[in-house]
């Protein structure tokens, strides 16, 4: 068991944690939540024994082995799968002393204790690991110095889970892990025999893998017994009741006040008043609520373009002459969500740069709309900001000729406060750098938003105020995340990136869940056409969110509607024929088709979510 009794801790004056305690019982797996800022990676230094306590203590069975991904692994000569089998201390120590070894006693004994912890699997249980993080069989075999700092995160994470510690701690580990990746995590982190800790900001992570919530908020501990959705259930019953409390004792306090201030002069209710003057003074007040309230995120309007805004013809794509993606047959409307599935190294950001201008086509053609606009967010770019810098300077060079009171309302409406404005670069958060990023991309109010990774800085509220921008911003999306939340409630379409190609992808996300587990490991090939959702009844989208889409699906039927209707006004005007533009009818023409096309599929989109909203 884990026990923090009575902690307080203060970090360059301010109190991260103030006399709070919780206790966490052997083999639970812990999702730890809370706002950026709060304190969480701070609370896994202090079960490291890194940092001191101010009171209090933190206390944990002895002999207990603590592991988590602390750096990198190291840009070393040793393979891949050389370098997780050495994770394992015990094992590596015992097969060297098993070489020199020649008494015969301990010999035995060695032997006896390799087999004890099944050494003679592990190389096959440390390729498995290897091989659902997105390592094949050539990639293990080769050195480590091969890869970049990113995957070589991704081999300490695996070494890691090849130790199999007693205490597993592992802090926001999606963060340099694709889609496919978090998947196979969330798997094996179900299944993990002993204690887990994780910090994560992915709701769908710690809905599948963990079976409790730990909650730091204003400084306190909180356990809550359960996934994500039933923490954030009974977090806000526990909201709405601790309201309703303080509004009954306000009305109280406030009668027993009138009672006071009417009668205390009068002799006859003196004695009743003062009774009740005590017991105000008894009475301990309900703290208001502070609610989680979060900066929104504001993607200006575009003005509406003519479908297809971006249309390809056995196109294909790559670098210094090598071809990453070919038979590109590809279309997206300004109406389109599209998610790009598919393993890291596949070709997703190669495609993304390739829509947003930043890749030449080596073959085919790429159309795209004259008047098209495309704002690109990458993770990297948020590394590519000025450190010294303020949010005004950044915004000022795109803008530099409007006054600071309209570069100062740009960045609030992006979720960059007063005191952020005014604060360089390099002493911002990472969510904060994230929304000058993703502001800087939007500025020009683009027709297509390009987001590769944008939510690996932003806490749960940020990742849902982003939802919620994109849901009412009128323009494409095509999105890259390991978020599978996040790809859920954006995207109505998926696009599979796999052996050069992009296809689409008619299944749902739980189907491919299910066929990325079959592939690496996770499930068994008949299970895949077999299984259905776990706890279907409770993953059941509620009907409020499938009228929206509805909605959602309706005003894009409605606006293809008007845009077919102005095209035949156009066409019906008898002065197009009188003189003879041949260029312009056609012109004309062929949008008509594009977007009967386009009225046609948004139609069928309509159609669909209305029959999911009748079988609810």
């Amino acid at each position: 068991m884990l026990a923090i009794n009575n902690i307080t801790f203060r970090l360059e004056g301010r109190v991260l944690f103030d006399n709070t305690s919780v206790s966490i019982p052997s083999g639970h797996k812990v999702g730890i939540v809370g706002r950026n800022g709060t304190g969480k990676t701070t609370l896994f230094k202090l079960i490291y024994g890194d940092w001191t306590l101010d009171d209090g203590t933190v206390k944990i069975p002895r002999n207990t082995r603590i592991g988590g991904v602390a750096q990198e692994a190291p840009a070393s000569n040793l393979s891949l799968l050389e370098t997780v089998l050495e994770a394992d201390k015990e094992r590596a120590s015992l097969l060297i002393e098993a070489e020199t070894a020649d008494d015969a006693h301990r010999i035995a004994e060695i032997h006896a204790r390799l087999a004890d912890i099944d050494s003679h699997t592990a190389e096959a249980r440390a390729a498995a690991i290897l091989n659902g993080l997105g390592f094949d069989k050539a990639a293990q075999a080769r050195p480590c110095k091969d890869f970049s700092g990113g995957w070589r995160m991704r081999v300490a994470l695996a070494a890691v889970l090849f130790s199999k510690p007693d205490f597993l701690l592992l802090d926001e580990p999606t963060n340099y892990l694709d889609l496919e990746g978090t998947i196979w995590l969330e798997n094996y982190l179900a299944k993990y025999p002993y204690t887990v800790l994780i910090i994560s900001h992915d709701k769908d992570l710690l809905n599948r893998s963990v079976n409790a919530i730990l909650h730091l908020d204003q400084q306190k501990l909180t356990l809550y017994q359960g996934n994500y959705d039933n923490f954030a259930n009974q977090r806000r019953a526990k909201i709405e009741q601790q309201i309703a409390a303080k509004r009954k004792q306000d009305r109280e306090r406030d009668h027993m006040q009138s009672f006071v201030d009417r009668f205390r002069a009068k002799a006859s209710k003196a004695k009743q008043a003062q009774s009740r003057l005590k017991a105000l003074e008894r009475m301990k007040p309900i703290a208001a609520v502070v609610g989680d309230a979060v900066a929104s995120f504001n993607f200006p309007e575009p003005e509406e373009l003519s479908p297809p805004i971006v249309r390809m013809e056995n196109a294909a794509v790559g670098y210094d002459g090598k071809i990453i993606l070919a038979g590109l047959d590809l279309r997206i409307d300004q109406d389109d969500r599209i998610a790009l599935l598919g393993a890291n190294g596949q070709g997703k950001s190669t495609l993304s740069k390739l829509i947003a201008g930043r890749l030449d086509v080596m073959k085919g053609v790429m159309h795209t709309s004259n008047k098209l606009r495309i704002g690109y967010f990458a993770q990297h770019q948020v590394d590519e900001l000025y450190i010294d810098e303020t949010p005004i300077q950044h915004v000022l060079r795109e803008r530099p000729t409007e006054t600071p009171a309209k570069i100062r309302g740009r960045l609030a409406a992006g979720g960059l406060g007063p005191e952020a404005v005014e604060t360089v670069v390099a002493k911002l958060s990472g969510g904060q750098k994230a929304r000058l990023s993703m502001l800087l991309a939007t500025i020009d109010a683009p027709h297509l938003i390009i987001l590769d990774e944008p939510t690996n800085h932003l806490d749960i509220q940020s990742r849902e105020a982003l939802v919620e921008a994109l849901t009412a911003y009128n323009g494409a999306v095509i999105l890259v995340s390991h978020d599978a939340s996040l790809v859920g409630l954006v995207a109505d379409r998926l696009w599979l990136v796999k052996d050069s190609k992009v296809v689409p992808y008619h299944e749902d996300m739980e189907a491919y869940r299910r066929m990325l587990l079959s592939e690496r490991g996770g499930v068994s090939k008949d299970h895949v056409k077999k299984a259905k959702p776990p706890n279907k009844a409770a993953k059941a989208i509620p009907n409020a969110a499938l009228k929206k889409d509805a909605k959602i699906c309706e005003a894009r039927v409605a606006k293809l509607t008007e845009m077919r209707d102005n095209i035949d006004r156009r066409l019906g005007n008898k002065a197009l024929y009188e003189r003879g533009d041949i260029e312009e009818i056609d012109k004309w023409t062929k949008k008509r088709k594009e977007v009967i096309k386009g009225l046609e599929r948004a139609e069928n989109m309509w159609m669909k979510a209305m029959e999911k909203l009748e079988r609810i």
